[in-house]
C-alpha cells in the first residue's frame, strides 16, 4: 500500500492506495487515529493520492461537492452497501441511521448501519458525517464531533457555530 500525508483545515489526513485506487482517508490525529503499518510505502507521486488531495483542496475551499476519484473501500458487504447509500447522499443534506436502513430494505438495521459507518475506511469522500441521529444530534464520528461539525457546516448542512 501506497500513502501519502496532505494538510487540510481540520488537520493532517492519511491517504493510502494500492496503486490505483484510494483505499483509506483519516484524519492524522483524533480519536480513530491510525500510524501508517510498516508495510505501507510513503509515495507523494502516486497520481490516485496527488489526485485526492487537490480534490480535498477544492472541497475545504467550497469548490467541490462531489468526488470523482476510483475507490477501493474493504469491508463485508454489508458494510460497502451502506458505504455506497452514503455516497448518495447529496452534500448539505444528512439522514438519520434509520433512513439508510430503510433505503437498503433493511429498516430494523440502524444499529448494524451505524456499525458500518464506523469502519468506513475512506472519511469525507464517503461521507459518514452526513449520518446524524434521528433526533437530530450529532453522533459518533471517528475524527471527532467537532471535526463532524465543521464538515457539516462547510456543507451547510448546520448552521455556523461561533
Amino acid at each position: 500500500m501506497k500513502f501519502m500525508s496532505a494538510g487540510s483545515p481540520l488537520g493532517e489526513v492519511l491517504l493510502a492506495s494500492d496503486g490505483d485506487r484510494l483505499r483509506w482517508l483519516s484524519f492524522a490525529r483524533g480519536p480513530n487515529a491510525i500510524e501508517p503499518p510498516a508495510e505501507w510505502v510513503e509515495d507523494t507521486r502516486t497520481p490516485v493520492l496527488r489526485e485526492t488531495a487537490e480534490q480535498l483542496d477544492a472541497y475545504f475551499a467550497g469548490k467541490r461537492k462531489s468526488f470523482d476519484l476510483p475507490l477501493e473501500p474493504r469491508g463485508t458487504a454489508f458494510e460497502r452497501r451502506v458505504w455506497r447509500a452514503l455516497v448518495r447522499i447529496p452534500y448539505g443534506k444528512t439522514f438519520c441511521y434509520g433512513e439508510i436502513a430503510r433505503r437498503l430494505g433493511k429498516p430494523k438495521a440502524f444499529r448494524a448501519v451505524g456499525a458500518a459507518n464506523g469502519k468506513n475506511p475512506i472519511s469525507v469522500i464517503i461521507p459518514c458525517h452526513r449520518l446524524i441521529g434521528k433526533g437530530g444530534d450529532l453522533t459518533g464520528y471517528g475524527g471527532g464531533l467537532e471535526r463532524k461539525r465543521r464538515l457539516l457546516e462547510l456543507e451547510g448542512a448546520l448552521a455556523t457555530s461561533s
